[in-house]
């Protein structure tokens, strides 16, 4: 009895001796597989990642402490200054003050546009029409050209052509000083920014409604609902994610305008049209004053980042309800 047992400690050593090799190989194994896993999402990852930090995130993290300081973006002489900067914007920079309260008014007022017509035009192409793939290339062919380009362009439409055009038919609205004044220069930058970004909106629109399933719009008819209760009961909700992507794409281009304001205006007349990219840009390349250029940067990208995730929940939220 005692060789048996014996027999049977050893048989059993054996097996524990074996299972934990086993274990152990396993381990190294499943190590082995995640430090190649490692390495082959560093070598796609890395480079991407890499000029993202470059590119983007040691920018950002250097403007932040430039915009604690007095730096004037030339020479090396740099002093901290702490919240002066911010200090100076809220109580004494009134073009600041301005700008951001102008950049938000054109910012309400372009989301609503730009939404508003890229819908309907969306609504048209995916009519049964002849024409509505020409149509939708049209639309969105404004969205192709660049910024610049197209500010000096339609700078040229509103001096010259409108100019020419009110002399012809003395329409009142031809004969406007459109850039000349505070007023019609605003509603002429809007005009531009809604006419380029609408075809664009009106893309995602498009495919929003091509996935409205035909039979639940059959069966509404059916029941007697008109287009505007199928249009506010069943197309409406079902678009609604399409919604929230094109409020925040808009939202986030309406209060980064640059280009169009400065091939527009520049700002004029008087900086009346001067938003918020602008006044930046001028306060840190202009005015040589980078670090209050910086701290308004910083004030900005906090607002619109804040404004951006508020418009995105309100938006999911809704989409839930719906």
């Amino acid at each position: 009895m005692n060789n048996e047992s014996k027999l049977e400690n050893v048989k059993g050593s054996a097996f524990k001796s074996q299972a934990n090799t086993k274990v152990s190989e396993s381990v190294s194994l499943r190590n082995k597989k995640k430090l190649k896993d490692a390495g082959l999402y560093a070598l796609f990852v890395g480079p991407a990642f890499l000029a993202f930090a470059i590119i983007v995130l040691i920018p950002f993290f250097t403007g932040i402490y430039y915009a604690f300081t007095d730096w004037n973006g030339i020479t090396g002489d740099i002093k901290w200054v702490g919240l002066d900067n911010f200090k100076y914007l809220f109580t004494e920079d009134k073009q600041f003050q301005q700008s951001f309260l102008l950049t938000t008014k054109y910012t309400v007022v372009a989301i609503i546009l730009t939404n508003i017509i890229g819908f309907g035009l969306a609504l048209l192409v995916t009519q049964v029409l002849k024409t509505r793939n020409i149509l939708r290339t049209v639309f969105f062919m404004p969205n192709m050209v660049g910024g610049l380009l197209l500010g000096f362009i339609w700078q040229f439409i509103f001096v010259k052509g409108f100019a020419s055009l009110g002399q012809l038919t003395g329409i009142p609205f031809f004969e406007l000083a459109w850039l000349g004044d505070a007023n019609t220069a605003f509603w002429g930058i809007v005009i531009v920014s809604v006419w380029q970004g609408a075809g664009y909106i009106m893309i995602i629109y498009i495919a929003a409604l091509q996935n409205v399933p035909q039979e639940l719009i059959e069966a509404a008819k059916i029941d007697g609902a008109n287009r505007w209760q199928i249009l506010r009961h069943i197309t409406m909700p079902l678009v609604a994610p399409a919604v929230t992507i094109c409020l925040f794409l808009t939202t986030a281009s309406s209060f980064k305008i640059f280009d169009a304001n400065l091939s527009l205006t520049n700002g004029g007349p008087f900086k009346s049209t001067e938003m918020l990219a602008l006044n930046i840009y001028t306060e840190a390349f202009v005015n040589n004053r980078y670090g209050i250029g910086e701290a308004k940067a910083l004030i900005f990208f906090i607002v619109v980042a804040a404004i951006t995730i508020l418009q995105v929940t309100i938006s999911k939220k809704r989409e839930v309800e719906s």
